[in-house]
């Protein structure tokens, strides 16, 4: 007897985003599986956020998202959040002038049990600078916050938008190993640009090219194949992370 086809955690079908005049999503349609890490590729300007902010709801978009065979793509961000999907933005968007322990205190749920214990497990220095203010932290340490944030709740996917990006390398090898930890138990749909934390942390990879998707497939696929690296991605494939 064949068993049925597993539902995707997440799922966009036909997905369009128009800013203003620009028509920065033609069609997207890709699926995420529950478990481990999905990059999303492509070069600067094709639009990986504005995908990520779409099934946030952040952009007016027309088209199916599902979160687990739900369709969420009428939902406004805040539904969106509270049924299971996490956000840490490019750029970390941290609150400089507030306390770690503050801006962890801004992300809980409300009437949510926030998941503390996970949180210090894995970030046990976000505890001891729980006093610290957040503008006066590294780079990579700022990316910790970020990321701690979301995983206060019980999130089914996080949406996780260039975490590397303006660290130093020793910075970058720290937040590919956290992320490798979140990704043990969460899923995880990452906008990265650094092929080798690609490498180091996706099973599978989307690429899009000019609003749509122009690749699918697992991950080591496209990266052991340096001229499908550079004609999709425009970059050749490093293995040291």
């Amino acid at each position: 007897m064949t068993s049925p086809a597993r539902v995707p955690l997440l799922r966009l079908e036909d997905v369009h985003v128009h800013l203003g005049r620009s028509h920065v999503l033609q069609g997207v349609t890709f699926e995420v599986a529950a478990g481990g890490v999905t990059a999303l590729l492509g070069r600067n300007g094709v639009g990986k956020t504005t995908t990520v902010k779409a099934v946030l709801g952040l952009v007016p978009r027309v088209g199916t998202i599902e979160l687990e065979g739900r369709d969420i793509a009428r939902l406004g961000t805040p539904a969106v959040v509270r049924l299971g999907v996490g956000y840490v933005p490019e750029d970390r968007e941290v609150f400089s002038t507030l306390t770690v322990e503050e801006n962890l205190r801004l992300a809980e749920q409300p009437g949510g049990t926030a998941a503390y214990d996970r949180v210090h497990e894995l970030f046990p220095e976000l505890k001891t600078r729980r006093r610290q203010r957040a503008g006066t932290l590294s780079g990579g340490q700022q990316q910790m916050v970020a990321i701690a944030r979301v995983l206060l709740g019980e999130n089914r996917v996080l949406l996780v938008d260039e975490p590397t990006k303006g660290l130093a390398p020793k910075l970058v090898t720290e937040v590919a190993e956290l992320l490798e930890r979140v990704a043990e138990t969460t899923t995880v749909l990452l906008v990265e640009q650094n092929l080798a934390v690609v490498r180091r942390l996706a099973r599978d990879v989307v690429v899009l090219d000019a609003g749509a998707v122009v690749h699918t497939g697992p991950a080591d696929d496209l990266l052991s194949d340096p001229d499908s690296a550079k004609r999709l991605l425009g970059v050749a494939s490093r293995r040291s992370a």
